[in-house]
């Protein structure tokens, strides 16, 4: 009896497996855009939602940066080493005086390179007209003016000249831009006049707003001797403005009190214009706050919308899910797409917005005449907050897209 020792075949019930399809990036994208393209206005609208929101933390962003670089602009172009001397009160209460002296002492510190002053003339009240009721001044004050008081302040002229060695001894006057259109005076020239004091003044210029020196905006301001002649001027000053070195702006500030009035330090008030107008910059922080966080709210009203989308869209594509089920596809593949679908949808919302907010910024920014300045970091966090809100919105309809079975979908 022979062996036979030949292998036999071994009998297995091994079936080869199917390996489902891998989606690559290119597949992604085409399916998660299936749904938008067959409800184009319903994505349009949830796309609206995210981009409200977007645009208006954007918006924001930009105006108020464009406002700062606004702000940065003029204090470059005017200086930051502007400080003004003032009287303060006296011990009892009553106002001050700083001495006759204390321009030309101030002048005689070191790192001091320019200095000016001006002077309250009390009882000259200003008039279009010598008709005008005694009561109505419209509040125009008159000030004494020294000659480098422009270029101290670094005003500008609007209409006509500043004043000379020689208008400075006459009845001339330059006008503030706000005491200008009180009074109806759009150009300086030598028949526009003012009743001021009880006598006529030739307007002889007008100025631009002063940013640094706001009080000059509704004076009328006429040289030193003039309102010493004319109107009785005292020849104290009220306020002294100076300009230093900027290393030395802190230094100077420290002994300009001693300076302008060594007998009454106490009784002076030194301040830096331009730190009003950076206070008053950073004044906007809260109320910009307030808009992030409207622009927040707008923002997760969007994403709610979009996740509403979504949520509608699996239950109306039950169909279309159970016949990609049936065919191959994975619950991780039905998830993907949808998922992908979510994060397009607000991705179009995203873009949308950044572009809206640029615009809003760059239209609010030309009608004020600011630099139009929107960072990228606002940019950027726009389109990734609407990618991450896409993404939790559109995370659940996912989820609940792939588990649905394909019995089931199909029935």
């Amino acid at each position: 009896m022979t062996t036979d020792l030949r292998p036999r075949p071994v009998a297995t019930d091994a079936r080869p497996r199917l390996a489902p399809a891998r989606l690559g990036p290119a597949d992604v994208f085409r399916v998660g855009g299936v749904g938008l393209r067959t409800r184009p206005l319903r994505a349009f609208l949830s796309a609206l939602g995210i981009a409200i929101g977007i645009a208006a933390m954007v918006a924001v962003v930009g105006i108020s940066s464009s406002s700062r670089a606004d702000l940065d602009r003029t204090l470059d172009r005017l200086g930051t080493n502007l400080l003004t001397v003032a009287p303060g009160n006296t011990l009892f209460g009553d106002r001050a005086r700083l001495p006759v002296e204390s321009v030309t002492m101030i002048g005689r510190i070191a790192p001091v390179t320019a200095v000016s002053a001006t002077g309250q003339v009390p009882n000259s009240p200003v008039y279009r007209t010598d008709r005008i009721p005694s009561g109505e001044t419209g509040g125009i004050a008159t000030r004494a003016a020294q000659l480098g008081l422009l270029d101290t302040v670094g005003a500008t002229v609007r209409s006509g000249t500043w004043l000379n060695g020689a208008t400075e001894r006459y009845p001339a006057v330059v006008l503030g831009d706000a005491a200008a259109r009180r009074l109806g005076l759009g150009a300086a020239g030598p028949d526009r006049q003012v009743y001021l004091g009880g006598r006529w003044f030739t307007v002889v210029g007008i100025l631009d707003p002063a940013p640094l020196a706001p009080e000059l905006d509704s004076s009328a301001l006429v040289g030193w001797p003039a309102a010493e002649a004319y109107l009785g001027f005292d020849g104290h000053p009220t306020t002294v403005y100076t300009r230093s070195r900027e290393a030395s702006v802190e230094a100077v500030r420290a002994v300009l009190g001693a300076t302008a009035n060594p007998e009454a330090p106490n009784e002076v008030q030194v301040s830096r214009p331009s730190d009003a107008l950076a206070a008053a910059a950073a004044s906007d922080e809260a109320f910009t706050g307030l808009l992030l966080g409207l622009g927040a709210v707008a923002l997760l009203v969007g994403g709610v919308g979009v996740a509403n989308t979504m949520v509608i869209s699996v239950l109306e594509r039950r169909a279309e899910i159970g016949l990609r089920r049936s065919l191959g596809a994975t619950r991780g593949q039905v998830r993907v797409q949808f998922l992908a679908e979510s994060l397009l949808l607000s991705a179009l919302g995203g873009a949308g917005g950044v572009l809206l907010g640029i615009l809003v910024t760059a239209g609010y920014a030309f009608w004020r005449q600011w630099p139009t300045v929107v960072p990228a970091w606002a940019m950027a966090g726009g389109v990734l907050a609407t990618l991450v809100i896409g993404g939790f919105a559109g995370l659940y309809p996912a989820v609940r897209a792939a588990r649905l079975a394909p019995t089931e979908a199909l029935a």
